[in-house]
């Protein structure tokens, strides 16, 4: 828990710390425009200047000519003629009816950036450089933000996929270290029958840890399948509901009530699904409901079809679960508990959304009222 708190704040932390460096490189950025921008406007004026003074003809002819980034019009307003025209482009520059005088209508509309000189009036535009330094803070953030996320998404995936093969490797070694002594106990089971043959008492001991035996067997059955395509078949939920609410049910204290839907009551729902991994789903989150009630409460279970959907929710009057986290206790490791490993809802996730191609998530949960989750399985 204490890991998901420490990411999440890592998380801001890096967020502050990426909208501090853009702020600086957008500050050192307008300072920079600003200072060029001055620049720009002293080399206006020094053409002005140029244009306007007959004693150095030399002198005028080469600072017009020095002026290589500006997009300047010289215009005479009381003949309404362009005289000259700079740096709109090499053909641009000499199309005074055309796209000069559109370029003049649109600086004269904006409020364009202008020297007078008697009658006549130098309008002028930025230079492409001060334009695309302007522009710069804005590519940068993208192309950042650009890698950011690509790297996320590719270091998100390598994680997963690792974490996808710890997994599997972990429930198939679990499932074989299981088999030996699961064997054995099946032998010794027999054994003792054969040894006290007319003890009835102790036949009876032995057919309940067969089923002990069983279960175990189950249990090994589904860490086999964790990491391989298991086999779906077409199967009614409502009769795996009620192998699940009759085993939970018996091990659950008497002041929890069950509400799951009566089998001979209600038109059957297929679904294709794996039977040992979907009840294990189940299990999980009925689970973790008798634990959030603390043995008292109630516990129900709700099955019925949206678009192409068969959806299962179930529901407790436990604790809740703060919005805030509805998400991270799908985490490996995630656990609210003292005791535990905080895999039951991880593995949920797993087998529902990849072996499954369905969904499960949080659909409501308030604090001190309880939860309800909400299972998607395609029809």
């Amino acid at each position: 828990m204490d890991i998901y708190a420490q990411k999440s704040k890592w998380k801001w932390y890096l967020a502050i710390a990426g909208i501090i460096i853009l702020l600086l490189t957008m500050g050192f950025t307008t300072y920079l425009t600003s200072k060029l921008a001055e620049e720009e406007r002293k080399k206006v004026e020094i053409w002005t200047q140029a244009m306007t003074g007959h004693d150095d003809f030399t002198l005028s002819l080469s600072v017009m000519q020095s002026n290589t980034t500006i997009p300047i019009i010289l215009y005479d307003s009381e003949t309404d003629e362009i005289i000259d025209a700079r740096n709109f482009g090499e053909e641009r520059d000499f199309d005074h009816d055309g796209f000069i005088r559109k370029e003049l209508e649109r600086l004269k509309k904006s409020g364009g950036k202008r020297i007078e000189v008697g009658p006549q009036q130098i309008y002028y535009k930025q230079s492409t450089i001060l334009t695309l330094l302007q522009y710069f803070p804005i590519f940068q953030m993208l192309l950042i933000g650009t890698f950011i996320a690509f790297g996320y998404y590719s270091f998100s995936t390598a994680r997963r996929g690792e974490q996808n093969r710890v997994w599997a490797g972990m429930a198939k070694e679990t499932a074989h270290q299981l088999g030996t002594p699961i064997s054995a106990m099946l032998g010794w089971i027999d054994l003792l029958k054969t040894m006290r043959e007319e003890d009835e008492e102790i036949h009876e001991i032995a057919d309940e840890l067969r089923n002990d035996v069983a279960r175990l067997e189950l249990i090994a059955d589904r860490f086999s399948k964790i990491g391989s395509a298991p086999e779906l078949k077409e199967v009614n939920i409502y009769d795996e509901l009620e192998a699940c609410r009759a085993y939970m049910q018996r091990r659950a204290s008497r002041r929890v009530q069950f509400n799951f839907p009566e089998i001979e009551k209600v038109q059957p729902v297929y679904a294709n699904i794996n039977s040992h991994l979907f009840v294990w789903v189940i299990e999980n989150l009925l689970r973790n409901a008798l634990d959030a009630m603390g043995g008292k409460g109630e516990i129900g279970a709700k099955v019925y079809e949206e678009a192409n959907y068969v959806c299962v929710d179930v529901w407790d009057t436990g604790k809740g679960i703060p919005s805030g986290k509805w998400k991270t206790i799908f985490e490996p490791g995630f656990s609210t508990k003292k005791r535990g490993w905080g895999l039951g809802l991880s593995l949920a996730e797993r087998i529902i959304e990849e072996y499954h191609s369905g969904k499960i998530f949080v659909k409501e949960s308030k604090e001190g009222e309880g939860t309800t989750f909400a299972i998607r399985l395609p029809k």
